[in-house]
């Protein structure tokens, strides 16, 4: 086991190992050190660990020293020249005709340098470039061609999938991809839909390329004849995704069918099918036999066991003591149940008599609160005619002003308003006649 910490530089997410020399480093600091290019500043990401020897290669180079707040004041120093350097490298490009795109320029550490990065297509002839810049710059001048990849992962950006592009955001080195990766995950091979920002083909391909692996190693070869719960067949496709493989079957009337299985429920030729399969075809056929049965899920895969655990149905809550005795207080004092109680049938039936012998005493009560001479005698005028019965409710307890003035009234006069006007009139017009048959008797 060796001793190390691990320090990221600006052009790059891949981190570089070098020996600590018993310095208290810690995530974070800077650090000044040795490469390949001279004296850099760098950033510690990790505080001091062990790692094996065969992490590491070999020679370790140590750390110089800790950066101090002067180290950071260059650095930030260097680093705003950079633009104008870049400004002054474009223009003489285009002084000198060359072919070729400039990416990114970077100071060292010290200023004892500065490296332009760019990319072409051919070989580019710069010497004369190199010296002008050399004369406007005055330090030492390092052109340097990258490929389309690094240049992307320099620049940035959004991939395809709407996220900073993996190679900037965290890869440490670029692995190889190939178009066989494509196919054998089953994507579409057009090239705008299976290539990244620098133009070849996305990194993240190759992610799930192991899974891939394993799944091909487990499924049927397309081709292979094989058994399934219908019969013998062939299997066309295999889904790794879904872990299902499309089968090509030749039904008894002879139609050919392809009908999809888990992979998990087929076998070879010759040989018995997995219980799982068996237990499923069971289950469709009481489903067809009996629509209220629901067949179990048979879950497939890896977690199968944790599916089932999960897709058990919870138990009902039973009401403890305590909550049934507080329901009935609860519907008691729902002010909605009161309003428009819903009885059910049972107290519907039972309830029946009580609400016709309650309907005859109000019935009774209603007639007895009639007077009973006009119970008996009754309106002339309405003896030929429907009575109209009034929407609105009568009050049993208010009388009508009409019954109060009958009472006072003389015997004579209690059959309504419109009898006592017709014995007045009778009594007017009798007078004239009675003096008249006076004044003949005289």
């Amino acid at each position: 086991m060796v001793k190390v910490i691990g320090i990221k530089f600006k052009t790059s997410c891949r981190i570089y190992y070098f020996d600590p020399l018993d310095l208290p480093f810690h995530a974070g600091d800077g650090a000044i050190v040795e490469t390949s290019r001279g004296i850099e500043f760098g950033e510690v990401t990790c505080d001091p660990k062990e790692v094996e020897e065969s992490e590491i290669v070999a020679p370790l180079k140590p750390v110089l020293r800790i950066a101090t707040e002067e180290d950071k004041q260059m650095r930030e120093m260097y680093r705003a020249k950079e633009p104008e350097a870049m400004a002054i490298c474009e223009e003489k490009i285009k002084e000198h005709g060359l072919d070729m795109k400039l990416v990114d320029a970077e100071y060292i550490f010290n200023g004892s340098k500065i490296v332009f990065y760019f990319t072409a297509d051919e070989r580019v002839d710069f010497r004369d470039l190199v010296k002008d810049l050399a004369y406007l710059l005055r330090t030492r001048i390092e052109l340097r061609q990258i490929g389309v990849r690094d240049e992307a992962k320099m620049l940035g950006g959004l991939g395809p999938c709407g996220r900073p592009i993996c190679c900037k955001a965290f890869l440490d080195d670029f692995r190889p991809v190939s178009i066989k990766m494509a196919k054998e995950q089953n994507l579409s091979l057009s090239p705008t839909k299976i290539s990244g920002l620098c133009g070849r083909l996305m990194c993240c391909l190759q992610y799930e390329q192991c899974v891939y692996d394993e799944m091909k190693k487990l499924m049927p070869k397309v081709g292979k004849e094989i058994n399934t719960v219908d019969g013998t067949g062939v299997v066309v496709e295999n889904n790794a995704i879904t872990e299902k493989t499309k089968v090509k079957l030749t039904m008894e009337d002879g139609t050919i069918d392809i009908r999809e299985y888990p992979y998990t429920h087929l076998g070879p030729v010759g040989e018995p099918l997995p219980q799982e399969a068996t237990e499923k075809k069971k289950q469709e056929e009481q489903a067809a036999k009996d629509p209220a049965v629901t067949p179990k899920p048979v879950f497939t895969g890896k977690n199968s066991k944790k599916r089932e655990k999960e897709n058990v149905p919870a138990e009902p809550k039973k009401d403890s003591a305590e909550d049934a005795e507080k329901k009935p207080e609860q519907r008691k004092s729902d002010p909605r149940e009161k309003r428009n109680p819903v009885p059910s049938e049972k107290q519907g039936n039972a309830n029946a008599p009580k609400a016709q012998k309650e309907n005859a005493k109000n019935g009774s009560d209603r007639k007895s609160d009639k007077n009973p001479q006009e119970q008996k005698a009754g309106n002339p005028q309405q003896k030929g005619k429907p009575q109209k019965h009034s929407n609105k409710p009568k009050d049993v307890n208010q009388k009508q002003p009409e019954e109060q003035e009958s009472k006072k009234q003389p015997d004579g006069q209690k059959q309504g308003g419109g009898a006592s006007k017709r014995n007045r009139k009778r009594r007017r017009t009798h007078k004239p006649q009675n003096k008249a048959s006076e004044t003949k008797s005289e």
